[in-house]
């Protein structure tokens, strides 16, 4: 079988945010889409940077392994966008016991072509989904694509008992409106496997990546929820996913 590689972005030895406990994150490259909040807009080009295989991955991952417990999180970037390593290193991973968590928008599903899915699954503990807006004609503004199969990502990681965070950003005058949030509560309602609903107040402190790509940053002048905003609208999606 030819050797698998990875395109990698960076990596991450004490990562506090991405899954359970402190974890050792992998900055895969690459991302088709284009969301206007985008932190890591140095993550979206196909082919940049190094390429590592999965046991170079788990070897640098053995070397810190004492700090980073919680187990190995891929991000990016899309990680599905390099489907075939993902699963490579996470087999691997669970064959040496680690916790593995996928970070990922779901954009790359195709409910009528699973067969990558249904082999990657298999190694994975847990997915963070990053839902970015439940309106189409807004996911599309916001991101340059439908959220068409992202939201079918959703079901079949449902459908499959496949544990979830879901991960939601707020941003003022984008993914803020009071019905979408509403809706997107109905919609996870209906999900069987949330273990966790991360609401998250848009930031700014990516500017200087845009400046230094020369990337127009469209969102500028929008300012940072309040955490009192960012409450509510966690308040509005938990009260539609009780109802």
């Amino acid at each position: 079988m030819p050797q698998v590689y990875g395109n990698i972005h960076s990596i991450e030895t004490m990562g506090t945010v991405d899954g359970p406990g402190v974890r050792f994150v992998v900055f895969t490259q690459g991302c088709p889409m284009r969301c206007l909040y985008c932190h890591n807009p140095d993550t979206w080009n196909m082919h940049e940077n190094k390429k590592m295989t999965p046991d170079e991955i788990l070897l640098k991952y053995d070397g810190v392994k004492e700090f980073t417990k919680g187990g190995i999180t891929v991000t990016g970037g899309e990680p599905l966008h390099q489907a075939d390593f993902v699963i490579e290193l996470f087999k691997k991973a669970r064959s040496k016991g680690i916790h593995t968590a996928l970070d990922t928008s779901g954009i790359y599903f195709d409910k009528n072509n699973t067969r990558k899915f249904d082999e990657l699954i298999k190694y994975t503990s847990l997915v963070l989904l990053d839902i970015k807006e439940i309106d189409p004609d807004k996911h599309k503004k916001l991101t340059g694509h439908s959220n068409q199969n992202i939201l079918d990502f959703a079901r079949y990681l449902s459908e499959n008992s496949i544990p979830v965070w879901i991960r939601y950003v707020v941003v003022p005058n984008l993914t803020d409106d009071k019905n979408d949030l509403m809706r997107l509560g109905k919609f996870l309602s209906t999900l069987k496997n949330i273990k966790a609903l991360d609401v998250i107040p848009y930031h700014d402190m990516a500017i200087p990546k845009y400046k230094e790509l020369q990337i127009e940053y469209k969102i500028k002048d929008t300012k940072t929820p309040s955490k009192e905003e960012t409450i509510e609208a966690r308040n509005i999606i938990l009260s539609n996913m009780k109802a």
